[in-house]
C-alpha cells in the first residue's frame, strides 16, 4: 500500500511541478528553409557566453534592505560579514579577527581585521560595522527579527577597531547570527568589502585590486550582469544560457520552473517542516497519544517524493549536519511504523476517533506530506478531517485553536534557537505546550557555549522525546542551478552561492 501511495504521490507532484514550469518555448515547426533547399543549412556555431549573473536594475542591491532574490544572490560577491556559516553550521570568521564573551553570554566584544577597505576606499572600522548592524535591526530590514535580542551596539572610544554587542537574552553562539553582509550606508548600491565591485555603468562586476584576501585567486576578473525585470525573463535567460547561475528554493510556494540542461547543487538550509499538536484540548492532550500519532510520519517519503530529494529527513528539531544533532536522541525518537501505529491506536482506544488536521494548501509539497500522514492515520482506524486552507485561514485557525494536528513550517536561525517554537511564550507555540522544565532547558541550550551546547541540547531532546510536543519531519535544501558542464567545484552554503569560489573551475 505504501509503494502504491508513493507512486501516486510522485505522479501528482510531477504534474503539479510541470504546470509551474513557465517560460517561453521556441517554435521549431518552421525551421526548414522556405525554398525547400536545405543542403547548405548548418547549425550555427555555439555561442561563447561568459559566466553571467542576473540583475534586476530597478531593484535595490542593498544586502540588508533588498527583497529581490536575484539581486541578493549577488551580495556575497560585493559584501562580506563578520562571520560566515559553513555547511556544518559552524561560524567561520571573515571580517572579525577575534571575539570574547562575558561569563553570562550577554556582552560580546568583536575585534575587526585591520587594513580592510570598502570598494570606495573608506576604511572598515567599528563605527561602520555598528552602523550596518543598527540598520540590520531597524524596521524594513531582512534581519530585524534575528537581532531582536540585541539591546545595544557600541564602539569603545579607546578601541575604534572593536565592536561591543549587548544582548537582552544570553546567547552562547552569537557569531552564528552575524553572517549579515556589511554595507556602507543605506543607498541602493552601497560600497562593500567583497571581492567584486559594481562598475559605474552597472553592467558588470569587476574584481577589486584592493581586496584584502589577495591570497585567493578569483576564477574570473569580470562578471557581466544580464538585466531582467520579470521572473519569466529570468527563467528564459537561464534556460537559454544567457545567465549562468541562479540560487533558488525549488520547493517554495511560488517556485519558478526552470528547464534546459542544468546541474543542481543543493545546500543545507534551516527551513523546518514539522507536525504540531493541540496539547491543550482534544485527543492530543496526552504525550502517549502524540507519540503514537508520530508513528504515521514517513520522513523518507516526504523528503524523497514530496520534496523531490531537495530535503533531508530529521528526527530532531536541529539540522542533521549540525553538531547539535544527536544520533542517540534521534534513534530514540518515534519513527514511521504502520503496524505499531495500528497496534497502539487500538490499545489506546483511538480507533474511530476524529482528528482535525490543518495544512496550508498553497504549497504542493507540503499538502502532499499532509495527505500522506492523513492516509496513514486513517489506515490505522482514525478519522481525519484534513482541512487544506489558505495561509490567512490557516493562521487564523491555529490562533483560535481549531485543530488537533497541523503541518507547520518555519525558518530557524543557524544557532537553532527553539524558544519561538517550544517556549511557554513562543510566538510559534500554537499548540500551547508547557512543561515545568522546558523553559529552563531552552534557556540553558541557548546560553551554552559551543563546546557545552551539544550536552544542553541532549537534555532538551530527552524532554521532547517524553512529551512529543512536535514531530520533526525534514529540513528543506536550497539549490544553486548552473548550466550543465560550465562550472565545477561549487560548495554553496545558506546565503552564499559563491562560498569558497576560489576553488571553482569555469569552462
Amino acid at each position: 500500500m505504501k509503494r502504491i501511495f508513493c507512486l501516486l504521490l510522485s505522479a501528482a507532484l510531477l504534474l503539479s511541478l510541470s504546470a509551474c514550469a513557465g517560460g517561453p518555448v521556441p517554435d521549431l515547426s518552421s525551421s526548414a528553409s522556405s525554398s525547400g533547399d536545405t543542403s547548405q543549412a548548418e547549425d550555427p556555431p555555439p555561442r561563447n557566453i561568459p559566466f553571467t549573473l542576473a540583475f534586476y536594475p530597478e531593484y535595490s542591491l542593498h544586502p540588508v534592505l533588498a527583497v529581490n532574490r536575484a539581486n541578493l544572490t549577488l551580495s556575497p560577491l560585493l559584501y562580506e560579514s563578520l562571520f560566515t556559516v559553513d555547511a556544518s553550521f559552524q561560524a567561520v570568521p571573515v571580517l572579525c579577527e577575534s571575539y570574547a564573551a562575558s561569563g553570562d553570554k550577554l556582552v560580546w566584544t568583536f575585534t575587526l581585521r585591520s587594513g580592510i577597505t570598502f570598494s570606495n576606499g573608506a576604511p572598515l572600522d567599528g563605527a561602520a560595522v555598528a552602523a550596518a548592524l543598527e540598520l540590520a535591526r531597524a524596521p524594513g530590514s531582512r534581519y530585524r527579527e534575528r537581532l531582536a535580542d540585541v539591546a545595544a551596539i557600541t564602539v569603545p572610544e579607546e578601541a575604534p577597531g572593536q565592536l561591543v554587542i549587548t544582548l537582552r537574552r544570553p546567547n552562547g553562539s552569537l557569531p552564528l547570527l552575524l553572517d549579515i553582509p556589511i554595507a556602507l550606508g543605506e543607498e541602493e548600491r552601497p560600497a562593500g568589502t567583497g571581492p567584486y565591485a559594481l562598475t559605474e555603468d552597472g553592467l558588470s562586476l569587476a574584481a577589486r585590486s584592493g581586496w584584502w584576501q589577495r591570497d585567493k585567486t578569483l576564477p574570473v576578473q569580470s562578471i557581466p550582469l544580464h538585466p531582467v525585470s520579470r521572473s519569466d525573463e529570468l527563467i528564459y535567460a537561464f534556460d537559454s544560457g544567457e545567465v549562468s547561475l541562479v540560487d533558488v528554493d525549488l520547493m517554495a510556494t511560488s517556485a519558478m520552473g526552470y528547464g534546459g540542461n542544468y546541474q543542481t547543487w543543493d545546500y543545507a538550509a534551516t527551513g523546518f517542516l514539522y507536525l504540531g499538536f493541540n496539547t491543550q484540548s482534544g485527543l492530543c492532550r496526552t504525550p502517549e497519544v502524540r507519540r503514537t500519532l508520530a508513528l504515521a510520519v514517513d520522513r523518507d517519503t516526504a523528503a524523497s517524493v514530496a520534496y523531490a530529494n531537495h530535503a533531508l529527513p530529521a528526527r530532531l528539531p536541529v539540522h542533521p549536519d549540525s553538531p547539535l544533532y544527536s544520533p542517540a536522541a534521534a534513534q530514540a525518537a518515534p519513527d514511521f511504523d504502520l503496524e505499531e501505529l495500528a497496534a497502539q491506536a487500538e490499545s489506546q482506544r483511538l480507533t474511530g476517533k476524529a482528528l482535525v488536521f490543518l495544512v496550508n494548501n498553497e504549497n504542493t509539497a507540503k499538502a502532499a506530506v499532509a495527505q500522506h500522514i492523513a492516509f496513514q492515520l486513517e489506515a490505522a482506524g482514525l478519522t481525519v478531517d484534513l482541512q487544506q486552507l489558505s495561509f490567512e485561514d490557516f493562521t487564523a485557525a491555529l490562533a483560535a485553536g481549531r485543530f488537533d494536528l497541523y503541518l507547520g513550517e518555519t525558518v530557524l536561525t543557524a544557532d537553532f534557537d527553539l524558544a519561538p517554537l517550544l517556549s511557554s511564550s513562543g510566538a510559534l507555540n500554537y499548540g500551547g505546550w508547557w512543561e515545568e522544565s522546558a523553559d529552563s532547558l531552552l534557556h540553558a541550550m541557548q546560553a551554552a557555549s559551543p563546546e557545552d551546547k551539544p550536552a544542553a541540547a541532549q537534555a532538551l531532546f530527552s524532554l521532547l522525546d517524553q512529551q512529543t510536543p512536535v514531530v520533526p519531519i525534514l529540513f528543506k535544501n536550497g539549490s544553486v542551478l548552473t548550466q550543465w558542464g560550465k562550472l565545477s567545484g561549487l560548495s554553496p552554503v545558506r546565503g552564499n552561492a559563491f562560498y569558497q569560489m576560489e576553488n571553482w573551475s569555469i569552462q
